[in-house]
Parts: C-alpha cells; sequence; structure tokens
C-alpha cells in the first residue's frame, strides 16, 4: 500500500508556497506606485560626484541634496516655451508642498547668458523659493552625464543660439537619488497627486 503522507507533505508545501508567492506580490505592488504623469524607478540611482554654483555663488553639489526631496529641471532664461510652462507648473508645489523640504532647483544650460543677476529675476516671477543653479560646461557635464540628460548649443541663421536640453523632470530623494522622473507637458495638479502618492507609499 503506497503512503499519501508524502503527497499530502507535497501539497501543503506547494499550498505554503502558493501563499507566499501572492503575499510576496501584494508586498511588491504596493511598493511600486503607478503614478498618472511620471514612472517611479525601483533602482534608485545615486548621482556621481558634482559641483555647481547658487546664485549667491554658494558652491551646491551631492551633499545639498540630502535631507530635502528635489524636483530638478535643467532649462535657460531664453527658452521661448518649455522651461517658462514647466516653471509655472512647478511654482505651485511650493506654496502648497505635497513633499516635506521639497525644493525644487533649476540648472542653466546655458552659462554664456545666464548669469546670477539675469537667473534671479528670472526665477523669481515664477516663485522666490526656486533655486537657480549655475555652472560651466565642464561643471555640468558630470550631473547632465548621470541623470542621462542632454544640452546642446545649436547656431541659429542670425548668428544667435539656442540650446537643445532634455525636458525631464527628475525627483531626487532625501539621500540624493534619482527615484522618478517626469516627461512634459507638465500640470501642477497631476504632479502634486504623484509626489503626494509616493510621500503616501512610503518610498521617499
Amino acid at each position: 500500500m503506497i503512503s499519501r503522507r508524502p503527497l499530502l507533505w507535497l501539497i501543503a508545501a506547494a499550498l505554503v508556497a502558493a501563499a507566499g508567492g501572492a503575499a510576496l506580490s501584494r508586498m511588491l505592488a504596493q511598493k511600486q506606485p503607478q503614478l498618472h504623469s511620471g514612472t517611479w524607478l525601483p533602482q534608485r540611482q545615486l548621482l556621481g560626484a558634482f559641483a555647481l554654483s547658487d546664485l549667491s555663488g554658494k558652491r551646491f553639489d551631492n551633499t545639498a541634496l540630502t535631507g530635502h526631496n528635489s524636483l530638478l529641471f535643467f532649462g535657460f532664461t531664453s527658452c521661448p516655451d518649455v522651461c517658462p510652462t514647466t516653471l509655472a507648473a512647478l511654482a505651485p508645489l511650493l506654496r502648497q508642498p505635497p513633499l516635506p523640504e521639497l525644493q525644487v532647483l533649476f540648472v542653466s544650460v546655458d552659462p554664456g547668458r545666464d548669469r546670477p543677476e539675469t537667473l534671479r529675476p528670472y526665477l523669481a516671477s515664477f516663485d522666490p523659493h526656486i533655486v537657480g543653479l549655475t555652472g560651466s560646461a565642464a561643471a555640468l557635464a558630470p550631473l547632465l552625464h548621470s541623470l542621462g540628460a542632454i544640452a546642446e548649443r545649436v547656431a541659429l541663421p542670425d548668428g544667435s543660439y539656442t540650446m537643445d536640453h532634455t525636458a525631464t523632470l527628475y525627483l531626487l530623494d532625501p539621500q540624493g537619488r534619482m527615484t522618478a522622473v517626469f516627461s512634459p507637458p507638465f500640470a501642477s495638479a497631476s504632479l502634486r497627486a504623484d509626489l503626494e502618492l509616493l510621500a503616501h507609499s512610503r518610498v521617499l
């Protein structure tokens, strides 16, 4: 007579494994927020070393990212459309922060024209708390590379130039790691909803 005990043990083990797998799936699902206007990155990326300057001339490097949730955006003051519309969408987030210690960083990709005296009134017209950052092309390169962004000078027929640059919005966590990315067009309401979702999901 063949014992049924080994078969029962196998069935029990399979049920336990299935239950464990289902629990694990639920845990993973809970940790992967589905954003409306962006993509959460489960494998957070620590940025390489960089050093820029804020509008008062103070050094701004990786250590300035710690202790804050940061929204970082590349742009330039002569940008005709994407930059001003993005800043207009970001400004309301500073008046009613959806995340604690939220800072908005505007990194100029046009150091030849965007001096502090130019950037300061430009950013203040959107919100005085937006942090403007500048640096030479060589200083910008490590940050652009870490975020997979580009910034290229493009000559115009009239002899002037414009800048082609990545218009992505990057969310950095309080450890200075890239944790989510957002692509234009941006809307304050959608950004706020996504940031609040991330906060409530405890992934920041």
